[in-house]
């Protein structure tokens, strides 16, 4: 569809009025000089935006949420959390504002949702603001986590607001336009269940089996197949996370969606050398989040979904919470299936490749493997794309990457027995993901006005498995100088 006048485009208020108690309608803060800075053209396309349209200074209101269509009202969504472990019963968008919802080209329901749209009654003392370097971060990852066919929301536009940013230093300003299946979160039903009010938390949970799991409006217990649900999307989501060495930084409750997408990238980054322990986030002092405690992470956060939705699943508190506790058990198994699946394809083994290689061989293999990448703090990324080429025969590019040799060759005498599969395990591993020092590379010279080193970095990443002439820096690991790598949530 081509969109001319701002009228045309379609924002509907779904959420906030199903659920006007979660809703606050509030105005983006105007931006005087808005510049464009990066568009996702097929993303727009998808949502019946015309690309065209959006550059002109009509479609930049819409982007900033300045200028919008008749009847649409931008909302702050409510939401709880639990942040570190500490419970805070009311958080909220405090910079950001859902527009409202697009239905696309398939005739899915999709929000559009704005980041760094200034303060809401949520802000909590913040200026509501976004500097470019954080905003475009997130378009990065984000478009790299679907190019890798991780569920995420996606980033639509990046638009420079021509307003400073106080942080540590004065920074550009931006506003993230952002695409997501919605925005309910774990902290969402925590909010709900937070106001005593259990006819909001059935309908809250009405809205999101209607928004996301249709199907458990049939089961014989609704509430508690949407719970079971979420936990299956979340423990296949967080398993997809490890396969590809993704630490997401800041996995508070309020940062866990019930559709089992990707959401709020700001202290998240990708494993450079292979070690479980790995923190990048400079505020997780403690290693909650570390990229091994992921998956324990997320049941932990499921438990308190768990909580939140107890009155749903039985009126008998005991036997709501024998219910819980079953459903939250199935999490393990669902978490362990993906991964050892996704591992097993990681290393040429898919499932029947050769009857002699059972769970156990497979298993040890794999382990084995690990192991020795972590004793020698082998790039990760790099090294599986490796041990493709080792499948095919030449064994030498893995080998020469671990401080182990011998150890190496005799888990590679077992491993080329079973007959790995080298075209499975290229189109498993990527070739390309935002390494660490070229997103810092990318966002400061963005942040100094030079755009071109990250749509060089987009474009490697949005096809991340096919290597291409003249993009060889963007899979190698970072030089030796780089040093330990900090990230920061840019608030």
């Amino acid at each position: 569809m081509t969109v001319a006048p701002t009228s045309s485009v379609a924002l509907d208020g779904r959420f906030a009025r199903e659920l006007p108690e979660l809703a606050i309608a509030w105005p983006a803060q105007p931006v005087d000089d808005p510049t464009l800075l990066v568009l996702n053209e097929p993303l727009a396309g998808r949502l019946g935006l015309d690309p065209d349209w959006l550059r002109t200074p009509d479609g930049l209101r819409l982007l900033t949420g300045t200028v919008l269509p008749d009847g649409a009202t931008p909302v702050a969504q409510a939401y709880a959390g639990h942040q570190f472990g500490g419970f805070s019963p009311r958080l909220g968008d405090g910079r950001a504002l859902l527009l409202g919802e697009l239905v696309d080209v398939d005739g899915r329901l999709r929000d559009l949702h704005l980041k760094g749209s200034g303060r809401t009654p949520f802000a909590r003392g913040g200026d509501g603001l976004a500097a470019v370097g954080p905003m475009l971060r997130e378009y990065v990852i984000s478009e790299s986590l679907h190019a890798l066919g991780i569920p995420a929301t996606r980033s639509l536009a990046v638009v420079a607001t021509g307003r400073p940013v106080y942080r540590e230093s004065t920074l550009p300003g931006a506003v993230l336009a952002r695409v997501a299946s919605s925005h309910l979160r774990v902290g969402t039903f925590q909010f709900a269940r937070g106001t005593g009010d259990g006819q909001l938390l059935r309908r809250l949970a009405d809205h999101a089996i209607a928004r996301h799991y249709p199907q458990a409006a049939v089961a014989e217990q609704p509430y508690l197949a949407l719970f079971d649900a979420v936990v299956a999307a979340q423990a296949e989501l967080i398993a997809r996370w490890m396969l590809v060495g993704f630490v997401h930084g800041v996995m508070n409750t309020d940062n866990m969606t019930i559709s089992g997408e990707s959401i709020d990238f700001g202290p998240c980054a990708f494993l450079d050398a292979f070690d479980p322990a790995t923190v990048f986030s400079s505020i997780d002092t403690g290693g909650r989040y570390a990229y091994r405690n992921q998956p324990v992470v997320a049941q932990w956060n499921l438990a308190r979904l768990a909580e939140a939705m107890l009155p749903l699943f039985a009126d008998d508190q005991e036997a709501a919470v024998d219910l819980a506790t079953q459903a939250l058990g199935r999490f393990g198994d669902r978490y362990q299936a993906t991964w050892t699946r996704g591992m097993r394809a990681k290393v040429g083994l898919p499932d029947g490749l050769d009857d002699g290689v059972d769970d156990h061989v497979a298993a040890a293999l794999i382990d084995e493997l690990l192991d020795q990448l972590q004793g020698s703090r082998v790039d990760y990324t790099g090294f599986f794309r490796a041990l493709g080429v080792a499948a095919r025969g030449d064994t030498e590019p893995a080998r020469s990457l671990v401080l182990d040799i011998a150890a190496f060759d005799e888990w590679a005498q077992r491993w080329r027995a079973v007959a790995p599969d080298g075209e499975l395990m290229d189109r498993t591993n990527p070739v390309y993901i935002p390494r660490n020092h070229l997103i810092e590379q990318a966002l400061e010279a963005a942040t100094g006005g030079d755009l071109d080193p990250v749509g060089e970095l987009l474009a490697a990443v949005s096809a991340p498995y096919q290597p291409r002439p003249g993009l060889e820096r963007y899979a190698e690991p970072a030089p030796d100088d780089f040093g330990a790598y900090r990230t920061f949530c840019g608030t």
